[in-house]
């Protein structure tokens, strides 16, 4: 076993020393830094929801809607992402992200009724989703060789931030108001963005590069849409997102409803949860890069498929713990997935690739929340998650038909 853990963590030692030659380093920090904000303040509102429902007098279903808001404004904005990431280069599209959402955040926690809370959410899911493809794009152009590593780290320091941001948010709503939750992370996003506009390239692209927006392009992004293997991956995203988002979105207020877990014991549970995928992504990027996506896929999908069938029956604080740690291995799905979709795309189409697949899969996944919430309010919590226990063995059947090479 040491012998296992030496090998492993000397492999890592390598990986972090291969993505920091060349200076490539700074631009991995300053990517991943306002990624991690992002993604925690995104995850921070479902730590916010018990206080969010009791201020507007809502539902579960309508508190289940505010967060399908947020994913389906974080899906629209992915096509256009990947459009403008193929367009200009990648730091002025990163800092735009990052002062939108900045400016979405100013407006949620002002927001005086529920209508224009959900206003503002929802224009708070589009800034956040012009982000990710832009990122994946210049951590393929800046790791050509080690795209799975990069965006594996990348996605972990996501993990990092969605680890301390939601106990951070909970802690500060049951001191004060559920405002100051959100409001901490704006002064951070305006760090994270100078720092972007500083280190990562942002200059206009050549004149030609505008070809992809053209009817030209749209008809080859479409070619390679049509490709028998982006068709099947496409679905697995699709299941996925559904998967995902219906999750997470409830997970803390779950624990507080069904098994009588404090607010504040529930957010750190949902802060452990991100903080063990800042484990598993790496590895999940690495494995990847080394046996492809169809093992590295069903590996990271087992264990959740096991810790979803026994949430309803576990009871114990202790064994509640050891079932999160283990739904939790499904965070490594993102560095293995999205790292093969993007190799599959030519680099003068990638982001319009990536953005149609992403917008397509987190679309349909945005009614996960909704939906999830309606079964919740007709008392089937349990059964919920275990439906989507049965939803994640659908996505390993389909995972184990996949071809073993990860290049186009």
């Amino acid at each position: 076993m040491s012998i296992t853990l030496t090998s492993l963590l000397e492999a890592g030692r390598k990986e972090v020393t291969a993505l920091r030659r060349k200076g490539r380093g700074k631009i991995l920090v300053v990517v991943a830094f306002p990624w991690a904000l992002l993604l925690g303040s995104r995850m921070a509102l479902p730590v916010l929801l018990p206080y969010i429902q009791s201020e507007f007098n809502l539902s579960l279903s309508i508190v289940g809607l505010l967060v399908s808001l947020l994913w389906l404004g974080g899906a629209i904005g992915q096509l256009p992402g990947g459009i403008l990431a193929d367009r200009y280069q990648e730091g002025l599209i990163l800092t735009l992200s990052v002062g939108l959402v900045a400016l979405a955040l100013i407006v949620v926690v002002l927001a005086p009724n529920a209508a224009s809370l959900f206003i503002a959410v929802t224009l708070w899911g589009f800034a956040t989703s012009l982000y990710p493809i832009a990122r994946i794009t210049i951590l393929s152009e800046t790791y050509p060789d080690r795209l799975g590593s990069a965006l594996g780290l990348t996605m972990a320091t996501g993990d990092i931030g969605q680890t301390l941001v939601p106990p951070i948010a909970g802690a500060l709503a049951a001191m004060a108001v559920w405002q100051a939750g959100l409001g901490f992370i704006i002064p951070l996003l305006v760090v994270g963005g100078l720092g972007i506009w500083i280190i990562v390239p942002r200059a206009t692209q050549t004149p030609g590069s505008a070809e992809t927006s053209s009817l030209n392009t749209a008809r080859y992004v479409i070619k390679e849409l049509r490709r028998p293997i982006m068709i099947f991956v496409s679905f697995i995203l699709i299941l996925f997102f559904f998967f995902w988002q219906a999750f997470t979105s409830f997970f803390p207020t779950y624990l507080v409803v069904e098994k009588g877990i404090s607010t504040t014991m529930a957010s750190i549970l949902f802060g452990m949860f991100f903080a063990a995928g800042a484990i598993v992504k790496p590895i999940a990027g690495m494995a990847y890069d080394r046996i492809g996506m169809r093992w590295a896929l069903i590996i990271v999908l087992l264990g959740p498929v096991g810790g979803l069938l026994l949430l309803p029956i576990v009871e114990r604080l202790e064994l509640i713990v050891i079932v999160t740690l283990a739904i939790s291995t499904m965070l490594g799905n993102g560095a293995v997935t999205q790292s093969f979709v993007a190799e599959q795309f030519p680099a003068e189409i990638q982001g319009t690739g990536l953005g149609t697949i992403r917008t397509m899969a987190a679309m349909v996944g945005s009614t996960g929340p909704v939906l999830f919430g309606v079964v919740a309010d007709r008392g089937f919590f349990n059964e919920g998650y275990v439906a989507l226990a049965v939803l994640l063995v659908i996505v390993i059947l389909l995972a184990y038909q996949m071809p073993q090479t990860n290049k186009k």
